[in-house]
Parts: structure tokens; C-alpha cells; sequence
């Protein structure tokens, strides 16, 4: 996790919330290419939800994120048209990780409210 190579709560404070606001668009990002067929769009949005949860410490959903970069790979290589296996793993999946990121960001904003400010 990133914040155990950070000396500087201040700086910790600006990535989660950076995160946390950005959050919200790496989904939109991530719905739009699954349910698109854009494959190429697919994996760079589920590598940016993966890399930026597993920075956070959000585990759950970068597990979330890495099950479903396994499915893009493994669905797309079964199947010779992503824009016909891209929309199922978006119904199938996508719900989650959307549930999944409002709970992160509620965890997130109730740890940030709960430790002092010391900067």
C-alpha cells in the first residue's frame, strides 16, 4: 500500500481524496468500454481501477477489479468479437464493482473525518 512508503499524512490525505474523487469516472470509463466492446478501453480502464484501488489499500475492490481483467482476457480470447463478450461481463460484473466502490468511498471518507488533522 502506498500510504507505508509515505511519511507525510498531508500527502496521503490529497491521493485518497484525489481517489475518491475520481473514483466515480474510472467506473463511467470502465462501464462505457466494457458495454462498448472496446477492448483496447476495457483493459486500460480496469488496470487503472486495479492499480489505483491496490494504491489506496482498497483490496476488495482491486480483487474485484483483477477478477475481471482475468474474464476480459480469458472471454475475449474464447470468443472472436469483444463487443459480444465485453456487454455480458458489464451485466454480470459491473454492478459490483460499482457497490463496491460507493462502499470504499464511504470507508474512506469516514477514516479521513475520524483522524485528526495534523498538517
Amino acid at each position: 500500500m502506498l500510504r507505508a512508503d509515505l511519511n507525510d499524512d498531508g500527502v496521503w490525505k490529497v491521493f485518497v481524496r484525489d481517489f475518491i474523487e475520481y473514483l466515480p469516472h474510472r467506473n463511467e470509463r470502465l462501464r462505457l468500454t466494457l458495454t462498448t466492446g472496446d477492448l483496447a478501453g476495457a483493459l486500460d480502464a480496469v488496470l487503472s481501477l486495479k492499480t489505483s484501488s491496490q494504491m489506496v489499500g482498497a483490496e476488495r475492490l482491486a480483487s474485484l477489479a483483477v477478477d475481471l481483467e482475468r474474464s476480459i482476457r480469458a472471454d475475449t480470447l474464447d470468443e472472436a468479437d469483444p463487443a459480444l463478450a465485453l456487454p455480458r461481463l458489464a451485466a454480470a460484473r459491473f454492478i459490483r464493482i460499482k457497490q463496491c466502490s460507493w462502499q470504499t468511498i464511504h470507508r474512506l471518507q469516514t477514516h479521513q473525518r475520524q483522524k485528526p488533522d495534523n498538517t
